[in-house]
């Protein structure tokens, strides 16, 4: 599972553009989000960096939490 500070998401639809831009790189992705914490979890074969690549190019600014 991979965890990302994404500061920028404060609601649903966020939390819905960031989903559907990481299920586009791996559609069997699992995504939770933590609206309080403004983080992500991903449960994904996919890599970190092309994970993280999609939240940006969806418009939002991460970091990968370690």
């Amino acid at each position: 599972m991979q965890h990302f500070n994404v500061p920028d998401m404060t609601c649903g639809h966020c939390v819905k553009t960031i989903t559907q831009a990481v299920q586009a790189v791996d559609p069997a992705a699992q995504v939770r989000a933590d609206l309080a914490a403004h983080s992500i979890s991903v449960t994904s074969s996919a890599s970190v960096a092309s994970l993280s690549a999609a939240i940006a190019t969806a418009g939002y600014a991460n970091t990968v939490k370690a």
